[in-house]
């Protein structure tokens, strides 16, 4: 089982910046892919930004240029780093990662999520 613990959401302006954490815990056989996803408000969770265990990523076309997606393997976390945010950020990011014997067996893993508000 893998315990996905995120932090780093809250309220900035259009414009401004915040840096997303989440770090994987709990017993495991070992930490593949990891990303965000975002949720708003009557909205479908969408894919934000991922990376593999070997540092290849994928962006959003919405983010690209302003978002950056980094880990640290050794500690089995990741990041994201939103600059020039703008109000359509806004939603409930989540923390996923795939964990297991990859290619022959994985199980997805989501964080609880945290909020992350631009106001204009």
């Amino acid at each position: 089982q893998v315990q996905l613990a995120e932090s780093g959401g809250g309220l900035v302006q259009a414009g401004g910046s915040l840096r997303l954490s989440c770090a994987a815990s709990g017993r495991f056989f070992s930490i593949n892919a990891m990303g965000w996803y975002r949720q708003a408000p009557g909205k479908q969770r969408e894919l934000v930004a991922a990376i593999t265990g070997g540092g290849k990523t994928n962006y959003a076309d919405s983010v690209k240029g302003r978002f950056t997606i980094s880990r640290d393997n050794a500690k089995n976390t990741v990041y994201l780093q939103m600059n020039s945010l703008k109000p359509e950020d806004t939603a409930v990011y989540y923390c996923h990662c795939q964990e297991g014997d990859y290619p022959y067996e994985e199980y997805d893993y989501w964080g609880q999520g945290t909020q992350v508000t631009v106001s204009s």
